[in-house]
């Protein structure tokens, strides 16, 4: 069995806690490796090592970091199946959702080649008597990324590519479930350039993750996963003087008004609830159709759509549209939630619970779920099932199906089909979510705007990737210069008499 390591100071290195964690196959549900799990002795020495580390990569000519990200770049393009085969064989996804992963974050990495510009500080002459501002925007010192199992790429790069670009060392503990692609990104920044010592990724739990919040030399946290750990990192992170931008859960609602394209808004919906089985913070989990005539047909729609999909491992080919949740605990708590929806209520209408594939009896599959009728007070409704499970909530009209996104305690992702620009218009003015789509459905912006959400799905002011990234990750000094006249005159050459 393969044993994992840290990547520290440049090179692998294994663990020397004792402690490890199985790395499974999801797909079969066998262990496949097993990775350390740091000390505090060994996480602390890692720190120090970076902050050594950061000094001279923080006074690096910010032109001279873009070019190392613009090797990294380049070294992940040339890398890219090696990199989704390591996603895909310890997450489950497909092999093009998984290059999907690490394109997505290969985008930031893009934006971040342009560093210099996002960097430069501001200046005023003469906003006084012979006195000149400028600001300048400095590296925070070492920072550290905590990232989750479900984007194994794109995730740990959103944290290191604006982190490292802006000068500082970063400490990254990536999901134990996903190790392998940190440690492989790790070696090609080396590859790129980076000096040694600037990313350390050390794989760990909650002993890990509490050592980095309470060490007095991180100075700023980024976290993905969920909402009550995200408040929980937050806060003893915010207690302890550092910044932090902490992203948890969500429950994403589509709604289709009656003049939507029915055929583009049920596709929409299959890709958006189904793809990476449910697995995404920005999946749609509800769909919420305007009048019974539209939820009507909606479910006609579906029901055809959803029957078709293709549920195997990455290793069957590129046309299965999904694989298998992350875990056999994953997989009970999905089922354990479409139990309860049965229970309250809700009609089931397609049940993925007794999913099986041969030869694969054993991995963690669970198939396409449908619901229709489901309100507000089930559970299915109210906790992110984070599975391939889509529920549809029916609306009388566009002001009911707006107070559900509205009142609904996570707001990440939402979106909208429909023909009409006003009703849009409205909708994309009044709702009180961080991303939305119109005929779009999973609306992640560009890697030059800005990903965040608003209420119970993030804590922390500053969003990821875009200009924010690099707000969060400088700090700014601003400088009151004057320079006395009279010195430009030279020096006096004849004898001055004693006053």
């Amino acid at each position: 069995m393969q044993e994992l390591t840290h990547f520290i100071d440049g090179a692998h290195v294994k663990g020397t806690s004792g402690r490890f964690t199985d790395v499974y196959n999801p797909a079969t549900g066998e262990v496949q490796a097993r990775v350390p799990l740091a000390s505090p002795e060994e996480l602390k020495a890692a720190i120090a090592s970076a902050e050594k580390a950061q000094v001279g990569w923080g006074a690096t000519n910010p032109q001279r970091r873009a070019r190392v990200m613009m090797k990294f770049g380049q070294l992940i393009n040339e890398n890219m199946e090696k990199l989704a085969e390591a996603i895909s064989r310890e997450h489950g996804k497909t092999l093009p959702d998984a290059k999907g992963d690490v394109q997505r974050g290969l985008e930031v990495v893009e934006v971040c080649m342009g560093a210099p510009h996002m960097l430069k500080g501001e200046f005023t002459d003469d906003g006084g008597p012979g006195i000149d501002l400028y600001s300048l925007r400095q590296p925070l010192g070492v920072v550290a990324g905590i990232t989750p199992f479900n984007f194994p790429a794109m995730i740990p790069l959103w944290k290191m590519a604006p982190a490292l670009a802006s000068g500082n060392a970063m400490i990254l503990k990536p999901s134990e479930r996903t190790p392998s692609c940190s440690l492989l990104l790790a070696e090609l920044l080396k590859e790129a350039g980076l000096p040694d010592g600037v990313l350390q990724v050390v794989n760990g739990d909650k002993e890990a993750v509490d050592t980095i919040l309470d060490d007095e030399t991180i100075q700023a946290v980024g976290f993905v996963g969920s909402t009550p750990i995200a408040q929980y990192i937050y806060g003893r992170a915010a207690t302890n003087g550092k910044r932090a931008q902490c992203f948890g859960g969500a429950k994403n609602h589509m709604i289709i008004m009656p003049d939507a394209d029915m055929d583009k808004a049920a596709d929409a919906l299959v890709g958006a609830g189904f793809g990476a089985a449910g697995e995404r913070c920005m999946a749609i989990s509800v769909a919420v159709p305007v009048g019974q005539k539209t939820a009507d047909t909606l479910i006609e729609k579906l029901i055809p759509r959803i029957e078709k999909l293709k549920v195997g491992p990455y290793t069957a080919g590129d046309d299965v549209d999904y694989g298998p949740v992350i875990t056999s605990a994953a997989r009970d708590r999905i089922k354990g939630l479409i139990d309860s929806g049965v229970d309250q209520g809700a009609t089931l209408v397609r049940d993925g619970r007794d999913f099986s594939l041969q030869g694969y009896e054993d991995g963690f599959f669970v198939g396409p779920t449908l619901f229709d009728n489901v309100t507000p007070e089930m559970d299915i409704y109210k906790e992110e099932i984070f599975g391939p499970v889509l529920s549809q909530v029916r609306a009388e009209t566009y002001e009911d199906a707006l107070d559900l996104v509205v009142k609904n305690q996570y707001g990440t992702g939402t979106a909208i089909y429909t023909a009409d620009g006003d009703t849009a218009r409205d909708f994309a003015h009044r709702v009180n979510v961080g991303m939305v789509g119109i005929n779009f459905p999973i609306p992640v912006p560009l890697s030059y705007f800005t990903f965040g959400g608003w209420k119970k799905s993030a804590f922390g002011d500053l969003n990821q990737y875009g200009p924010d990234a690099f707000r969060f990750y400088t700090k700014t000094k601003t400088v009151t210069a004057r320079w006395f006249s009279g010195i430009k005159d030279g020096g006096e050459f004849n004898f001055k008499a004693m006053d």
